[in-house]
């Protein structure tokens, strides 16, 4: 499973249910990895897209406690363990965690690969992402020439989570 999110210097994501900038650069770099795939997010991160409508051209999973909510166009899973079940029908590899910060927490678990724009900027933020680059597990294995937007300096990077491995019976463990 793969995650994606914008993040500014603090880890900050959103303020008051929206994002923190607006990046034209960003945003064509999300639909281009997620176009196609399966996206996964809270209610109130589906609450805040245009028209508070699913993504176009994508499976729309949304996350909500709320047993009677129904979403045409989406596909409602009312806890984890229905959301992991609903997601035993689609390609890991095509499968994007997109916020917000609850269903980043409760999922990043999961995930193997973090698409991350870093925003070398401050905003008032209300809503933050895991600073992965502070857990032992999680390596930085790509990243974007810098960039500039009105002048926000930004970069893309992709992480990937480590995994423990033994070779053979008592051999020595290698980190994948």
């Amino acid at each position: 499973m793969n995650l994606i999110v914008a993040v500014d210097k603090n880890w900050g994501i959103g303020c008051e249910n929206k994002l923190l900038f607006s990046i034209p650069d960003d945003l064509k770099n999300f639909r281009k990895l997620t176009k196609g795939k399966v996206v996964v997010m809270g209610r109130r991160t589906l609450e805040s897209l245009p028209g508070g409508l699913p993504l176009k051209d994508r499976t729309n999973i949304v996350l909500s406690r709320d047993k009677e909510l129904q979403i045409p166009g989406a596909v409602v899973c009312n806890s984890i363990d229905n959301l992991l079940d609903e997601l035993e029908k689609y390609d890991d590899e095509n499968i994007f965690i997109i916020g917000g910060q609850t269903v980043y927490e409760e999922l990043l678990d999961y995930c193997n690969t973090a698409y991350i724009t870093e925003i070398n900027a401050e905003f008032p933020a209300d809503a933050f992402f895991p600073d992965i680059t502070k857990m032992p597990n999680w390596v930085r294995v790509d990243e974007s020439k810098r960039k500039e937007h009105e002048g926000i300096r930004y970069i893309f990077c992709e992480y990937a989570r480590m995994q423990r491995m033994s070779v053979g019976p008592g051999g020595p463990p290698i980190i994948l």
